[in-house]
């Protein structure tokens, strides 16, 4: 079976080709650009087959896709930062959008039918009222930043392909996911960083920090690839599907939670005024009811034991 991830060189990517390989009779294919960071696929890259291309680019896209003619795709690549999405809408709308649709008429004009996941995101529902808890598939959306509006396009874009044209696509709407290899701009990832440099002796013991009082629903980035697997493997094309651990962790207590972890004292916490979101969303955690009764998935991995893995993960980056 030959399956292809876009977005292979990014967190989840690389997550998810490590477990790929796990499997039997899997061909792993990614797309990069030119100008794609790498280091979390170089104990991959005797083992994959990567090719150059920008989402963005019609024509590459096609390209690729005529050349491996997949069986499975995992469309990951994206603008995924909500921060920078406030700073480069226009550009995080081309590359989520137009990178989504650059993909399906690819599968389209080469005349193949591959199953398609698209990774959608909790930040769809945006404003949740009080009742509507805990979300499900069948909240409304209501966006609150141009990365969820992004998504909220990818999402509806894939049902129109697969009402109009008959495309194999699984809509997944994973709630926040952590662990190594995340990138510091990312709220658990930027506090083990500063505690870890706060370690070393690099930085004063002070941890700039954004709104602590928003939810959030965290599971492990190895229990979310498992995850977008069973989604092709057991769920139907055209539906969507929530995928979360059900629990609400408040931004405090994960924060709490790595200093003890790393046993760091006298610490200053100081909010800054450019980590904090023009509209942030308050509360999200969700009911995956209707994929684990699907698919028999669950979480495994404690979240403790991610933030350890998190903190070990700087340790050697420092």
């Amino acid at each position: 079976m030959k399956v292809l991830i876009t977005g292979v060189t990014g967190f989840v990517g690389s997550w998810l080709a490590d477990y790929l390989l796990t499997l039997p009779g899997i061909k792993v294919f990614g797309l990069k650009r030119w100008r794609s960071r790498t280091e979390n696929i170089e104990h991959l890259e005797d083992r994959i087959t990567l090719y150059e291309c920008d989402i963005r680019d019609a024509t590459s896209v096609r390209n690729a896709i005529e050349e491996i003619k997949p069986d499975r795709i995992f469309h990951l690549a994206a603008q995924s930062h909500v921060p920078t999405s406030w700073n480069a809408p226009s550009g995080t709308l081309e590359t989520n959008i137009m990178g989504e649709l650059n993909i399906f008429e690819a599968v389209r004009r080469t005349k193949i039918n591959p199953l398609i996941q698209i990774a959608g995101s909790s930040e769809e529902y945006g404003l949740v009222k009080p009742d509507e808890l805990p979300i499900t598939e069948e909240t409304p959306l209501r966006p609150l930043s141009p990365y969820a509006v992004s998504k909220v396009s990818q999402d509806m874009l894939a049902y129109q392909y697969f009402m109009n044209y008959g495309l194999q696509v699984i809509r997944t709407r994973a709630f926040n996911h952590t662990g190594p290899r995340r990138p510091s701009n990312f709220v658990c990832s930027d506090f083990a960083r500063q505690i870890v440099q706060i370690e070393r002796g690099k930085e004063p013991r002070i941890i700039s920090v954004g709104n602590l009082s928003a939810l959030r629903d965290f599971t492990d980035v190895r229990d979310i690839v498992r995850a977008y697997w069973l989604a092709l493997e057991k769920c139907r094309a055209g539906e969507v599907y929530t995928i979360c651990s059900g629990k609400g962790r408040k931004i405090k207590d994960i924060l709490d939670t790595l200093i003890k972890l790393a046993g760091v004292k006298d610490i200053e916490i100081k909010q800054t005024p450019g980590r904090l979101r023009p509209t942030d969303v308050p509360v999200l955690f969700c009911d995956s009811g209707k994929f684990r009764k699907i698919t028999g998935w669950k979480p495994e991995i404690p979240f403790e034991q991610t933030l350890r893995d998190i903190l070990e993960f700087w340790r050697k980056r420092v």
